[in-house]
């Protein structure tokens, strides 16, 4: 038995692997696609910061700060503090692709104002994310090597990982709406125009991958932990 114990184990780190694979491809082709927008400026010549600050007007949000972050693609919204936070090279930049990150997250704050139902339920599941996310590494381990003595310990494991991998699927509705009112809003004021427009759209559907990736991920690991423990009872 434990010689299955120790196969299974093998075939998750390489699902892991092949996954990983998937994600890092995909991350070289989000870093390539922003690369070259980053290269070609906004004939309006705003900047990142600008274009954010100039949405969250047209949305009358009025309490949502912009703010500089620290890292490359650090960007993101903060529901706690309202703020948007933009990496140096979007605060500050002036290109495709700092305006079609800006907005985006601006996306996330006019989600946040209007109450966006599926924004609102991946914010509750935070807390259990973080819990099942720390434990489930440990829970691995251990579940594969102690699946004879405690056999329950594999379900608790498939339970964190269900919880992540919820997370991972709630998130895309999310990523892909807040994207969605990035374009609409930059098509409609005609703050990217023409081959910015389709630039910038070519630039979010590739973050997008990203979130695809990291659910597909999951969504196979907990297949797959699910498969082995159906065949564990019957066992």
């Amino acid at each position: 038995m434990n010689m299955f114990m120790n196969a299974d184990y093998m075939i998750f780190n390489i699902l892991a692997l092949v996954m990983s694979g998937v994600g890092y491809l995909v991350q070289n082709v989000l870093k390539s696609k922003f690369a070259r927008y980053s290269a070609i400026p906004l004939r309006s010549g705003q900047s990142g910061k600008e274009i954010a600050e100039k949405m969250l007007r047209y949305y009358n949000i009025n309490d949502v700060r912009v703010l500089e972050s620290q890292g490359f693609l650090s960007d993101h919204y903060n529901p706690a503090d309202k703020t948007v936070n933009l990496s140096p090279d979007v605060y500050h930049g002036r290109s495709i692709s700092s305006a079609a990150v800006a907005s985006h997250e601006c996306g996330h704050a006019v989600q946040h104002d209007t109450s966006y139902a599926m924004l609102q339920l991946r914010s509750k599941l935070v807390p259990a994310v973080k819990v099942a996310s720390m434990a489930q590494q440990y829970l691995l381990l251990f579940a594969f090597m102690l699946a004879n003595t405690f056999p329950s310990l594999l379900l608790v494991t498939i339970i964190a990982f269900m919880i992540t991998t919820l997370f991972s699927i709630i998130t895309l509705p999310v990523e892909f709406d807040a994207s969605n009112r990035a374009l609409v809003w930059l098509n409609e004021t005609g703050s990217t125009q023409g081959e910015e427009y389709e630039g910038a759209k070519d630039a979010l559907k590739w973050a997008a991958m990203t979130y695809v990736a990291a659910a597909l991920s999951s969504l196979v690991m907990l297949v797959f932990l699910i498969l082995r423990y159906m065949g564990s009872s019957r066992d």
